[in-house]
């Protein structure tokens, strides 16, 4: 072929170059990174005495992936103690069939 019959644009990217939309849906949990990349723990993890609680699994689906897994700290912004409250808490609700082990389908 010669070089009249192949345009070359610049807009194109090329081979392996990544490009990422900024999606409001990109970010499950709602917690995204300031520019200092301070982590932003959920505003209900902060109130004075709070504790996670096996019996409600609506409050620790906020903390597990779509496939079923518990989110990492670095993600969800909690403090050492309350991730492993949370592990504790994920954990007991899946024994009592309160929460799935894996995704459901």
């Amino acid at each position: 072929m010669s070089d009249q019959e192949k345009p070359t644009t610049q807009a194109e990217p090329s081979k392996g170059t990544v490009i990422r939309e900024g999606r409001a849906d990109a970010d499950p949990l709602g917690i995204r990174r300031r520019r200092s990349g301070k982590k932003r723990p959920p505003a209900f993890t902060q109130e004075e005495g709070f504790e996670f609680d096996y019996k409600d699994p609506q409050q620790l689906r906020y903390f597990l992936t779509e496939r079923g897994k518990i989110v990492p700290r670095r993600v969800s912004g909690l403090t050492a103690r309350q991730q492993r409250q949370l592990t504790v808490a994920v954990k007991r609700s899946r024994h009592i069939a309160l929460l799935p082990y894996t995704a459901v389908k």
